[in-house]
């Protein structure tokens, strides 16, 4: 059947071009979660949609439901989608690629006068980022009643509306939110599908144009680490005298360095970082011996085990090294997140209709993160993209899109769940 539909390749070029020109704010884009940006993204694809002749909805929270209706309409739906908004002065297709693809997708499907064996829904969420909020997910995690009901009272980065009031200003109700209430019954959803850019160098590296996402790491971190020393100068203090919360810091994470390339050699999937180090601005000096530093160590794996073994190596690794440079390292506690691992099916089908099959790890969030959460089987599709993402030079050929967009529709026509 994938051999005479073609996803609706058109309809997508015009989407992205009027994403652009709608929320384009000098270089970067700007679809501010609940804000005019993400509005406007959401009234491009509701009359995209409604073009195509889809069934159109809303839930109570924001999230827009474009759908293909199905044979058996009382048989659980498969959902694709992702997120509409963007950080400040991000790029024009994280997020919305796979909003895209899903009603390209549609489109064809409709164009063709194919009926599926169920509802197919393309799901445009709300609010994935957490640049405007300070919490991600909020779409996806409403949605299943997954929120803490105190989100309510996050406010907005740039102007200091809380979400409950941003919510009401633009017509949706907190009330789910405060109530835990479900708006979307896992049990009645067959399958989730997001097509998403590669948000790092992989598939340009290896000159791919799409890959199949095994998982979406999990993260363990260490957010409030913090080496205390003694203050010095830094000519009367020989070495055995110091107590030099640099010169341990700098031990501490290059130890941490050759345990991420031990794990790496013995095939582990792991990635460790120190995002943020620095030094008391008030204290420090060219001419003093640092007596105190501050960092985060942020540890991310698809395996529990490996972040749980990693973790405890790093405490002990504080601690000889805090012996060794006559410091303390207190690395305190960790804020964790599980790794959600995509549906095996789903990936070894992708596989399969992938010229060149590659698979790889996602160590950035995504939505299909929630709803793997709620034990919906899960899948996603990466799609080259030059640049990086989270700023204004993402660059994804249509070209590529086009390879990710029709293994979804091969997917479709014969799914193997």
């Amino acid at each position: 059947m994938s051999d005479v539909i073609q996803p609706d390749l058109d309809l997508a070029a015009s989407l992205f071009e009027g994403l652009s020109g709608a929320t384009r704010r000098g270089r970067g884009i700007v679809r501010d979660s609940y804000g005019a940006g993400e509005q406007a993204a959401h009234d491009l694809v509701r009359s995209a949609a409604a073009g195509v002749g889809l069934e159109i909805s809303v839930d109570a929270i924001g999230n827009l439901f474009t759908t293909l209706p199905g044979r058996d309409r009382s048989a659980p739906r498969i959902i694709m989608g992702s997120h509409l908004d963007s950080v400040p002065q991000g790029g024009n297709y994280d997020g919305a690629a796979g909003v895209v693809a899903g009603l390209c997708v549609l489109s064809a499907m409709r164009r063709a006068k194919v009926v599926p064996k169920c509802d197919l829904s393309v799901m445009a969420i709300r609010a994935e980022e957490s640049a405007w909020f300070d919490i991600a997910y909020l779409g996806s995690g409403g949605a299943f009643g997954l929120l803490d009901p105190a989100c309510l009272s996050i406010a907005r980065s740039d102007n200091g509306l809380t979400l409950e009031a941003t919510l009401k200003q633009r017509g949706f109700d907190p009330q789910p939110i405060r109530e835990r209430r479900r708006l979307l019954d896992p049990s009645r959803i067959r399958a989730y599908l997001e097509l998403h850019i590669e948000q790092g160098p992989t598939l340009v590296a290896r000159g791919m144009p799409a890959a199949v996402v095994s998982g979406i790491r999990g993260c363990k971190r260490f957010r409030n680490a913090r080496c205390t020393g003694e203050y010095g100068h830094s000519g009367a203090v020989s070495r055995p005298y110091r107590r030099d919360a640099v010169a341990a810091t700098v031990a501490f994470l290059h130890h941490m360095e050759t345990v991420w390339v031990q794990h790496e050699e013995a095939g582990t999937d792991l990635v460790l970082t120190a995002g943020e180090l620095y030094t008391d601005p008030t204290m420090h000096g060219p001419s003093k011996i640092a007596g105190e530093t501050r960092f985060v160590l942020d540890l991310r794996s698809l395996s529990e085990a490996t972040m749980d073994s990693v973790a405890a190596e790093a405490r002990a690794a504080a601690a000889r090294i805090s012996s060794a440079y006559r410091v303390h390292i207190d690395l305190g506690a960790t804020s964790d997140s599980p790794p959600a691992v995509m549906d095996p099916r789903l990936r070894s089908r992708l596989m399969s209709l992938l010229d060149r099959p590659f698979e790889m790890a996602s160590g950035a969030g995504h939505d299909a993160a929630i709803f793997a959460k709620v034990g919906i089987p899960s899948a996603m599709i990466f799609v080259r993209n030059e640049h990086g993402s989270h700023n204004p030079d993402e660059a994804m050929s249509l070209e590529d899109f086009a390879v990710g967009s029709r293994s979804l529709l091969e997917l479709l026509t014969d799914f193997p769940l």
